[in-house]
């Protein structure tokens, strides 16, 4: 520890201000907060006169190591001159703390020591000391360690600043992407529908039953949003169907329903060979969403958990929406008349077990079917 006689070197402060380390940032680097932690009083007057004489006006000092992480806190310094031998906590134990703490992992921390045993200032390195400061000081170096070290911490933060403005805009820009996809995707579902006679909120409905329906089936969150934003995109195939047989007022003959059935493996050509994850899912619907559980299904005669469970998930919530929906051909059914039907057709042409999760419940698809009903 220094004794109550030393002197600092008399140094003319005119050398400060002229040092090779003064430059256009040094009003920032002197608008920093120095927190001295030191047992000994003289040696904390000592650097506070250091300090004033360098141009630092923002000084906290404490010859308690106890309080040094209280004062940390409190006044977020951006450096810490610490002594390493000190009662009760020593500047090992102050290190500790304070890498527990400190909220952005970089603490700058400048030894304060006379100590000369390398194994003593490797536990220091490792214990997070970012620079070590000798005994007697000299008034130059202990300037110029200080300000090195406040710069550096002060492009720490301007970097971590900048990551996360980065993030944000990243975000903000990913956010815009996947609504623009959105909205393409309910465009391009809408424009399927005006070559069809379906209305004009079917697309709405089906894919919140599906939202529903992913939940009860045990679908995560994100997955429960995928399938709730690529199911629009199920008879997106319809579009490459001619309106003779797509608008057909009467019964389909055996060739036209030949051509109406390859909507499926058109709405999934038409998807194909994006790297988006969305339209990925959103082709798998496409084309599995008229498979049935018995393998009579098309276009691929898949049979049982063979169907994607996305498609399985579209089928139910499709067909429920068609079958109590008006059409011109027919007229919308009760939802009783429409569980028994699906419900004798479970384990033929739909996954028993998600027409059972379907139907257990149909509080939220009746609020789905009353806020999305047609005009």
């Amino acid at each position: 520890m220094l004794c109550e006689g030393t002197e600092l070197p008399n140094t003319d402060h005119s050398q400060l201000a002229a040092s090779p380390t003064a430059d256009s940032s040094q009003p920032a680097i002197l608008d920093a907060t120095v927190l001295i932690v030191d047992d000994q009083p003289v040696n904390i007057q000592l650097l506070k006169v250091l300090l004033r004489d360098a141009g630092y006006t923002r000084v906290v000092a404490t010859t308690e190591p106890r309080d040094a992480l209280a004062l940390y806190l409190t006044h977020h310094p951006d450096i810490v001159l610490l002594d390493l031998q000190m009662p009760h906590l020593d500047g090992f134990g102050v290190m500790a703390q304070l890498k527990q703490y400190e909220s952005t992992g970089f603490v700058p921390i400048l030894v304060l020591t006379a100590e000369t045993d390398p194994a003593v200032r490797y536990r220091a390195l490792q214990s997070g000391a970012r620079d070590f400061l000798n005994k007697p000081f000299d008034r130059i170096e202990t300037a110029a360690r200080i300000r090195n070290l406040i710069e550096l911490r002060q492009l720490y933060q301007q970097k971590a600043r900048h990551a996360a403005e980065l993030e944000v805009t990243v975000a903000d820009r990913t956010r815009e992407l996947r609504d623009t996809q959105q909205e393409i995707i309910h465009r391009l579902g809408h424009a399927a529908e005006y070559k069809d006679n379906e209305t004009g909120n079917h697309i709405i409905r089906m894919s919140l039953y599906a939202r529903v329906l992913a939940r009860r089936a045990g679908l995560s969150l994100p997955e429960q949003e995928m399938v709730t934003r690529a199911a629009p995109m199920h008879d997106i195939g319809k579009i490459g169907i001619p309106d003779r047989i797509l608008l057909k007022p009467g019964p389909l003959t055996p060739d036209e329903w030949l051509v109406m059935r390859t909507h499926a493996e058109i709405g999934a050509d038409l998807l194909s060979g994006s790297s988006s994850p969305l339209i990925q899912l959103a082709q798998t619907i496409a084309l599995s969403h008229h498979e049935r559980w018995d393998g009579n299904g098309y276009p691929r005669k898949l049979s049982g958990s063979d169907i994607p469970l996305v498609g399985r998930i579209v089928a139910v919530s499709d067909v429920f929406d068609a079958l109590t929906s008006v059409r011109p051909y027919k007229r919308a059914w009760t939802v009783e008349e429409a569980e028994a039907e699906m419900r004798r057709g479970a384990g033929r042409q739909f996954d028993p077990a998600l027409v059972e999760l379907f139907f257990a419940d149909m509080a939220e698809i009746h609020l789905i079917r009353q806020k999305y009903q047609e005009d």
